[in-house]
This record gives structure tokens, C-alpha cells and sequence, in this order.
């Protein structure tokens, strides 16, 4: 896949998934603004990872919670580069709570982080995209929005809102050749992983068919494809990447 001359937006780019997703960017060429909120440091690891890569890499900070920030990222962006090819959505937290224990707190802070924040993103990003009638998105969601997870209602619910989210985008920006998918991971080596106790992820382990936990960059394999020119026909999709766990 080439990104040659494609201009990207990598939210949460400065660790995880959107890291794994910002370097394999630049190894095939793209200019890549890759956004955090807090971690400065991590982000500019990010950045040093693809020195001497075909691609430019910079770090931008956003809070994509606020609606000001994330406008300010897409205008930096525009700036720059005159335009943005590709939005990919990576920032998200999660926390494991029983539903019973969920505060109200918890739950907005989870819906912001993860549902609003894809709202305004793609909100920015659309009218760009459809003056020069082209354009990608790749919301990455959970395997939680398809069928739930326990202890974590408050992520099952912003991932599942993603999900009909990219679905709803993908009808109304489709005369203007932007195609807008998701991903859903299942588990996967990232720091989201580390709050789901260890029988939980021996028991996943167990029942993915492939029997182990995946990696970034396997979950960024399929973003670069649903934001390539390769995937110019599909739209409104949801791809999981799981490793086979969904079978069961």
C-alpha cells in the first residue's frame, strides 16, 4: 500500500494502536499529524520512531473530548498540508467496573473519550474531505460494540455508538467519495489491556481461535487497508480484528 502524497490524522498516535498505525503510515510514505492529549513525552517517541522514513511525522496536541481542540488540530492540519486525505480515530480509554459500581462520572467520561470524540473528529474532518470530494475514515471502535463486554458497560456502549455512527456517516458522505468503516479489535497488547484481570484474559486466550493475544500492528494492518485506495468499495463496514475470539 502506497501513502505517498496522502495527508493523515492519527488521534491517540502516541501509543498502541495509533502509534503502530502512525509508523506504518510513514514507512509507505504519508504525512502524518499524529495527536495526543497529555503525553507529551510518548508523542514525541512517536515521532522519533520515524526519522528516516519516507514520511513526515509531526506530534499535535488535542483533547478530542472538546470540540475547540479538535478544530484547532484539523485547521493546524490544513495549515500545513492544504488538505486531510484520511482520518483515522484511535483515542479511547477504558476502565473495568462492574455495572453495579459504574458512576455517573465514569460513564460520561467514557462516552466523551470514546463516542463524542469521534463525533467532532468526523464533524471536522467531513466538510474538508468533501470540497475535494475524496476522503477516508477508519473509526477504531471494540469487539465490546458488536457483543458487550462484563465490567465494562460504559465501553460497550461509547464502542457500539461508533459502530452506528460509522454506519449512519458512511450513507451521508457517500456522494462525495468518503468512505468511513471501523475496526473492532478484540484483545489486543496495549495499555487498555491492563485493566482486565488476568483470568479474564486467560480465559479470551483461551476460546480465540488462534489462541493468543494480538498485536498493534496487526490491528494497524487493517486500518492502512480501510484507509487505502484498496478499499475504494467498501463503506460502512465493520472489521474485526480478533483473532477469531467472535466465533465463539
Amino acid at each position: 500500500m502506497d501513502f505517498r502524497n496522502h495527508i493523515v490524522i492519527v488521534t491517540g498516535g502516541s501509543r498502541g494502536i495509533g502509534r503502530a498505525a502512525v509508523r506504518m503510515l510513514a514507512e509507505r510514505g504519508a504525512c502524518v499529524v499524529a495527536g495526543y492529549r497529555v503525553r507529551a513525552d510518548a508523542a514525541a517517541e512517536t515521532v522519533a520512531s520515524c526519522e528516516g522514513l519516507p514520511g513526515d511525522v509531526v506530534a499535535h496536541q488535542v483533547d478530542v473530548r472538546q470540540r475547540e481542540s479538535v478544530d484547532a488540530l484539523v485547521a493546524a492540519t490544513v495549515e500545513r498540508w492544504g488538505r486531510i486525505d484520511v482520518l483515522i480515530n484511535c483515542a479511547g480509554t477504558a476502565l473495568y467496573t462492574p455495572f453495579s459500581q459504574l458512576s455517573l462520572e465514569q460513564w460520561k467520561d467514557t462516552l466523551s473519550s470514546n463516542l463524542d470524540s469521534v463525533y467532532y473528529t468526523c464533524k471536522a474532518v467531513l466538510r474538508p474531505m468533501m470540497r475535494r470530494r475524496y476522503g477516508r475514515i477508519v473509526n477504531v471502535a471494540a469487539l465490546h460494540g458488536v457483543a458487550g463486554g462484563p465490567c465494562q458497560s460504559d465501553y460497550s456502549a461509547a464502542t457500539g455508538g461508533v459502530l452506528g455512527l460509522t454506519r449512519a456517516i458512511s450513507r451521508e458522505a457517500a456522494a462525495w467519495n468518503i468512505t468511513v468503516n471501523a475496526i473492532a479489535p478484540g484483545l489486543i497488547e496495549t495499555e487498555m489491556l491492563d485493566v482486565v484481570p488476568d483470568e479474564q484474559r486467560t480465559w479470551g486466550e483461551r476460546i480465540i481461535a488462534l489462541q493468543r493475544v494480538g498485536q498493534p500492528e496487526e490491528v494497524a494492518a487493517a486500518i492502512l487497508f480501510l484507509a487505502s485506495p484498496l478499499a475504494s468499495y467498501i463503506t460502512g463496514q465493520t472489521l474485526a480484528v480478533d483473532g477469531g475470539w467472535r466465533m465463539a
